[in-house]
């Protein structure tokens, strides 16, 4: 059946991508509303060449919608996607207001979509990092569990939203310039940098990018033992985020006892190509569904054969954000 569908922050990164997946996937639309702040009311967008118009957000703009798809931050999903499910909507939210509320399923489709039929109105999208992360992860744990994961993460500055991409590409003329190099929403100089991921840190030391990382994967997994650290750093890159991820299993695991399991799992392309000095890269995942993992490898730390080690690339506002929202829509 045709869907009345609704986005909500249709004018920022994750709203014009999931524009282009909709068009894409031929997602099964009666009708297709955009929403956006007053600011952004009257601009106009392509969907599968029509104009359509950006409407203002209000508490009235749910009516005859059967489906919400909301990346407009924390606290407009906060405000309106209660009155989105009030008025019969389901709302597939890419933001962090919902993802630890217990009882709001926190879905990553190729993982754990029997918790969409758990869903009481709002189904939560995870951070992106956990999203590339968790895909290759997951079906490793089913063939042997995983005890232990260490994350490294340099991640693009998209997953800042449209304005990350803006500063990035303004450093960058300047730079090119040889003109004074400004910094506006980044809180350092990124062109030619690389810092601590942009989140508040916490007095554990630990920044909110990596707890996300940590409790999400926890609830994901359905698996509150698991051990997990990370450390998340932000690189003058465009688009797609890159993972160095060491896993620790219960049991001994090859590498191609791993490789086997990745080629069969949904959701990862290998590229592996130690002749050619070929892994995966920000730039080969960007636009791209699956994440891409390489550099398979046994951990040689490790003495006791329970350690992998793989590097991954994943394109944050497409499987990251938008593309996983609607693969969660289409299961709906």
């Amino acid at each position: 059946m045709n869907k009345h569908v609704a986005i909500m922050g249709a004018t920022g990164a994750v709203g014009t991508e999931f524009l282009k997946i909709l068009e894409q996937r031929k997602f099964p639309l009666a009708s297709l509303k955009l929403l956006a702040s007053g600011r952004s009311a009257g601009k106009k967008l392509v969907f599968a060449g029509e104009e359509l118009v950006v409407e203002e957000l209000t508490d009235k703009s749910f009516a005859g919608i059967d489906l919400v798809l909301a990346s407009a931050g924390g606290s407009i999903s906060k405000k309106f996607a209660p009155a989105a499910v009030a008025a019969g909507c389901v709302v597939v939210d890419n933001t962090s207001a919902f993802r630890m509320v217990p009882d709001v399923p926190l879905v990553v489709p190729e993982v754990n979509p029997e918790d969409i039929a758990r869903h009481k109105g709002i189904i939560a999208n995870p951070n992106c990092s956990t999203i590339i992360m968790n895909v290759p992860v997951w079906p490793l744990h089913k063939a042997n569990p995983v005890k232990r994961l260490v994350i490294s993460t340099y991640q693009a500055v998209s997953g800042a939203g449209a304005w990350g991409l803006w500063e990035l590409e303004e450093q960058m003329r300047a730079y090119v310039a040889g003109q004074p190099i400004q910094k506006k929403k980044f809180p350092h100089q990124i062109v030619n940098n690389l810092f601590s991921h942009n989140s508040a840190v916490g007095e554990h030391g630990y920044n909110e990018e990596e707890i996300k990382m940590v409790n999400e994967t926890r609830k994901i997994f359905h698996c509150p033992e698991i051990r997990v650290t990370a450390t998340c750093i932000r690189v003058p890159v465009m688009r797609a985020h890159t993972e160095a991820i060491n896993i620790e299993f219960a049991q001994p695991m090859s590498e191609a006892q791993a490789r086997e399991v990745l080629s069969r799992a949904a959701g990862v392309t290998i590229v592996d190509d130690r002749a050619g000095n070929t892994f995966p890269m920000p730039l080969d995942a960007s636009d791209q569904d699956d994440v891409l993992v390489g550099r398979i490898r046994q951990d040689i730390s490790r003495e006791d054969g329970c350690g992998i080690d793989l590097l991954v690339s994943g394109d944050q506002i497409r499987k990251g954000a938008a593309l996983n929202a609607v693969q969660i829509a289409e299961r709906l």
